[in-house]
């Protein structure tokens, strides 16, 4: 399952970032990084972006950015 299809109040772990190169860097420099806790609080209405909480702070995330991140 990936960060894309976790549904609004749940809280996942992430198990694994997909992607290459520059945006593996920057999801890892916004903190997202295998083991860390990700706590989803909102989807915009047509999905895009979604509003996370991770490690204390919160950050908004690209559809296409959510579909690298595999969680569970």
């Amino acid at each position: 399952m990936t960060l894309k299809n976790v549904k609004v109040g749940q809280t996942v772990l992430v198990t694994r970032l997909n992607g290459e190169g520059a945006l593996r860097r920057r999801i890892m420099d916004m903190g997202i990084t295998k083991g860390t806790s990700v706590y989803v609080r909102k989807v915009a209405p047509l999905g895009d972006p979604v509003e996370v909480t991770v490690r204390g702070y919160e950050l908004s995330i690209r559809k296409g950015d959510a579909e690298c991140i595999e969680v569970q």
